[in-house]
């Protein structure tokens, strides 16, 4: 599987961005997918997952209540809106493609696919 992540850009605090993630190949709906991102100088944290069938999500308590993860699996791509964003939020971010299980865990562990990245920047 291939990732291609898009949608990254420079936005105002309070402001929001849609990140995509294109996969290839035709075995997409066999992977649960998540976003991660990372800032300079920390470590690559967990964002946002969703279930294979898209039924389940699991978002991080940074996160909740201002970002959304979807996917469409005829389109082979998962999304991520984001909306309240705030200055913290900067960050490279990243998606991946895992087994069904890392739907259970905030953990970069069980993904076996990564996307390039996207670049976020909020600005105060």
């Amino acid at each position: 599987v291939q990732l291609q992540a898009s949608g990254g850009g420079l936005v105002q605090a309070g402001g929001s961005l849609r990140l995509s993630c294109l996969a290839s190949g035709r075995t997409f709906s066999s992977y649960a997918m998540g976003w991660f991102r990372q800032a300079p100088g920390k470590e690559r944290e967990f964002v946002a997952a969703i279930s294979m069938s898209g039924d389940s999500t699991k978002l991080a308590d940074s996160v909740k209540g201002r970002f959304t993860i979807s996917r469409d699996n005829a389109k082979n791509t998962v999304s991520l809106q984001m909306n309240s964003l705030k200055p913290e939020d900067t960050a490279v971010y990243y998606c991946a493609a895992g087994r069904g299980w890392v739907i259970h865990t905030t953990t970069s562990f069980g993904y076996d696919y990564w996307g390039q990245g996207t670049q976020v920047t909020v600005s105060s």
